[in-house]
Formats: C-alpha cells, structure tokens, sequence
C-alpha cells in the first residue's frame, strides 16, 4: 500500500463519511482474537486519524482495527453497553456513564486538533472574521444578518446550522462560548441554542453538505470536513485579540501547555491564552478488563503501535501529537492495568 498524501486522505474522510449507517453493531459484547477484527466506533472529530491508524495497523502488523462514525455520544453509549471493543470520544464520560461501563474505562488520549467555524456567502470573496462578541452573538440569536457581522457583507439572513443530538463539537463550542460570554451560555452535549436555527444534523459531513447547499449559511464542524468538503472557514478571535484559522500550528500553541490527570483526562481547555481557542483533544475507551488473553494482547497490540508508531501520522492529518512522557505513561498503564477477567 502506498503511503497516502494529503488529497488522498481528503478524498477518503470524503468517502467513507456519506455512509450514515452501521451495520457492525451488535447487541453483545464483541469477541476479539488477536486475528479477528477490533471494532471502534465515535467521534467524527477524530475520523481521519483512526481511519488513518486502521490502514496502517493493518499494513505493518496484520492487525485490524475498524472505525466508523456514530458521533461522541454515540462512542460512549455503545462502549457502555458492550456493543463494540473500543470507544472514540472527544467528551469526557459523566460519572453515571462510568457507572455503566462493567468492566472499567481507560481513557487513551491519541491526538488533538480543532473544529472550525465554517460558512457559505456566494458572493464574498473575502475573508471573514469573526470578534469573540460577534460569535457569541450569532450562537444566541441575537445576530441575524451578516450586515451585522460587518457592513461590508450583504444584508443577508444568517441561516445557522448545528449538530443534533449529543455531540461533541457542539460540547466544544459551547465550552467556548460559555467562557467568553460570562456563562450566559452553558456548555453542553446537546445546546438549547435559545432560537429557531435553521437545521441541525447529527454527523459533520450531513452539516458540510447543508452549509454548501444554504447560501447565507454557518455552521461548525471538524476541521478536516471544512478542509475535504471545500468550505469557507471564519477567522476566530483568540485571547490575545489575534484572528487566528484552525491550523495545525495554531491548534499546536493552544495545546501545548495543557495539563493531564492522573486518568489522562485533562485540565479544562476552555479559552487558551494563543493559538486556535475552539480545541480539543481526542481519546479511546478502553475496558480494563477481557474475557481471554487472546482479547487483552490483541487491544493492548494496538494501543501499543498508536501511541508510538501510530503518533507519527498525526501531524500529517492535522492533529497534533500525545507528549512523549504522556504517551509513555499510558503505556505503562496499559500494560499494568489491563487484565483478563477473573471468574
């Protein structure tokens, strides 16, 4: 197999995120040997790069490993009820959630990167830039036309498109927003935006596909699906008062100072003093415990090669690497805490 390229991988996430149905999942727990395959399902945030690490695994270690995209909340609710091997979220799971996972939780950060604010004026061939006050605005309604934005823009109605459902850009977004607003908006899963928006879909490639359909349309979505699905993307307003693009470097100085839990969680990433502010990191849901060892060395194989091997395709799709000492830590943990199942 030949290494893939940027346009390739564009070209790929294009593909295979049309596909809205899953027909992998079962209603029981997944049985993995080590030449069986390991189901992943979740977030769209982290699409690209697991698919990325799917192609690879396979063509250096014969392991496979298949994701598919059922959103945030979805990775959660299906690695909960034991319906796929590996979780993919960019959400921290609730206590409750945790509650339901029976054979433990291991969060195993992979990467991070960045959603992009994304629009479609057919007739502005500048670029747009968006104050923090601005944003605020057009997420609470209080924004409707894009001559409010600037004068300069048509007077034209702003037709704001969301994610449906537990979601974890908007979780992202609304972390964001919530910050610079002074809490009038909330962060969470699934925003009650406070006004009719003009449609909402639950997977990033159905909101590209609305915004470039919609003149007069924003919306928010991954990075990589603005990048594969040719959007217009919005300069933001960091909190040194730069207006900044979600790209690699920018994500890179917004991450870079973030700080980790003993459980490889993180400190709150809410408004970074530089870079790119609307980021987050991505992780797996691992369980602790497996029915054989042929389960456990399998997952552990394959938590082994993204968290070094796997880590130097990030930068290539645009996210940025898991720090050195993290990454070695975690595999520590992998290889002390997960165990077979007693009985």
């Amino acid at each position: 197999m030949k290494n893939l390229n940027t346009g390739n991988w564009q070209k790929i996430l294009t593909a295979t995120v049309t596909a809205t149905t899953i027909t992998f999942i079962t209603n029981c727990a997944t049985k993995v040997t080590a030449n069986e395959m390991i189901q992943g399902a979740g977030d769209s945030f982290s699409a690209a790069l697991y698919q990325r690490y799917s192609q690879e695994y396979e063509k250096e270690k014969g392991g496979k490993f298949k994701y598919s995209i059922v959103g945030s909340g979805g990775g959660i609710r299906l690695f909960a009820d034991q319906a796929i091997d590996i979780g993919a979220t960019n959400l921290i799971p609730t206590p409750i959630e945790r509650n339901q996972m029976k054979d433990g939780l291991l969060m195993i950060p992979t990467g991070g990167s960045s959603i992009a604010i994304v629009y479609n004026l057919q007739d502005v061939k500048s670029e747009i830039k968006l104050s923090r006050e601005k944003l605020v605005q057009i997420f609470t309604g209080q924004i409707t036309n894009w001559k409010q934005v600037n004068p300069s823009l048509p007077n034209q109605k702003i037709q704001v498109v969301v994610c449906e459902g537990s979601c974890g850009t908007s979780f992202i977004l609304t972390k964001y927003l919530e910050k610079i607003s002074g809490g009038k908006i909330p962060a969470t899963r699934a925003p009650n935006w406070g006004f009719n928006v003009f449609s909402a879909f639950p997977q990033d490639s159905r909101i590209a596909g609305e915004i470039r359909r919609i003149d007069g349309a924003i919306g928010y979505v991954q990075k990589n699906f603005a990048i594969a699905n040719k959007l217009s993307i919005a300069s933001i307003e960091n909190q040194n008062g730069r207006y900044v693009k979600p790209n690699l470097e920018e994500t890179k100085k917004a991450l870079e100072n973030v700080k980790f839990n003993d459980n490889f969680t993180t400190e709150d990433i809410t408004d970074p003093k530089d870079g790119y502010p609307l980021v987050s990191l991505t992780w797996l849901l691992v369980n602790k415990q497996y029915p054989n060892e042929q389960n456990l060395q399998a997952t552990k194989n394959l938590l082994s090669w993204i968290l070094t091997k796997g880590q130097t395709f990030n930068e290539e799709l645009e996210y940025t690497k898991i720090p050195d000492d993290v990454a070695k830590k975690v595999k520590e943990v992998v290889n002390t805490e997960l165990r077979v199942r007693p009985f």
